[in-house]
């Protein structure tokens, strides 16, 4: 797959028009077409936002070897969404949880629709329970740090 045709599904992919795309990269429409029509090739600090813009990495829309346009896009995609809710801490542990889930389907013979399927549900799952547990931890963390100091102070005899 061409750098075109991948900017192009990744701008699809996150339902962006070029308009909304050039915005984003602060470049002009024009260039989103000229370079999705493989008319030109943006310049290094221009492909840095276009990849920025899109939540993909530079090196997926340059490397032409890819054959997995889809599964390659959603990983990417799943990992900017990661880092972006949860920090670069949950890109790193969404990315673990990807790396081990492979390791199930080492030597195995499951089809690659039912592999997409079972990642997509497990991409799911992994963003949900770390929304679920910011939920159910981080609001009390934060209480008691609030309360904390008001509860630590210290009463001082008054003299009467």
């Amino acid at each position: 797959m061409t750098f075109g045709e991948k900017l192009r599904a990744a701008r699809i992919a996150l339902n962006l028009s070029q308009f909304e795309l050039a915005e984003k990269a602060d470049i002009a429409e024009r260039s989103v077409y000229n370079y999705e029509e493989m008319k030109t090739t943006p310049k290094p600090a221009v492909l840095e936002r276009l990849a920025r813009a899109l939540n993909v990495t530079v090196a997926y829309l340059m490397v032409a070897e890819e054959t997995d346009i889809h599964k390659n896009l959603d990983e990417e995609m799943f990992l900017a969404n990661a880092k972006n809710r949860f920090g670069q801490k949950g890109a790193k542990e969404a990315q673990a949880v990807l790396a081990q889930a492979s390791a199930l389907f080492a030597g195995g013979e499951l089809e690659d629709e039912a592999k997409d399927i079972f990642f997509q549900s497990l991409m799911e799952v992994y963003l949900e329970s770390k929304a679920e547990a910011r939920e159910k931890f981080a609001p009390r963390r934060r209480k008691s740090r609030k309360a904390l100091p008001a509860d630590n102070v210290r009463q001082t005899p008054s003299a009467t």
